[in-house]
């Protein structure tokens, strides 16, 4: 079986090391790390990536959700929010890009690992779903 690869979106370089190292120890592949919303885009465009694992705070203009809309209006590649921010407004936002799940910062491991299986595998049965009903 391949390994995922997931593009980790984080504005403080010491947490997307951090991040970065648990998901290559849970099997997954890093094809790179962005600190800002059109950085994110341009590496989602660029690895390939199957799963996007996305900061809602970033550096520069566009916010994380901002990004996460367009990553998947353009790549349909699905977005897991990892983020301290839980406040109700936030959580409108981010709700409104039909992420693939919202994780809250501090997290554990093992919610990291069972929320981007549970992301990839719902993806995986979408893009199926969709090319059977092309057949059609």
């Amino acid at each position: 079986m391949k390994k995922a690869k997931i593009l980790v979106v984080e504005d403080q370089n010491i947490v997307a090391l951090n991040i970065r190292n648990k998901l290559k120890n849970l099997g997954y592949t890093v094809p790179g790390t962005a600190s800002t919303g059109e950085e994110a885009i341009r590496k989602a465009e660029l690895t390939n990536a199957d799963l996007v694992l996305m900061d809602i705070m970033l550096k520069g203009d566009m916010d994380g959700i901002e990004a996460a809309r367009e990553i998947k209006a353009r790549l349909k590649i699905p977005v897991l929010y990892l983020t301290a921010y839980t406040d109700d407004e936030t959580l409108e936002r981010a709700k409104m890009t039909e992420p693939a799940g919202y994780i809250s910062k501090p997290f554990k491991e093992e919610d990291l690992h069972s929320n981007i299986e549970m992301a990839l595998h719902k993806h995986k049965a979408e893009k199926k779903e969709i090319e059977s009903d092309s057949d059609e």
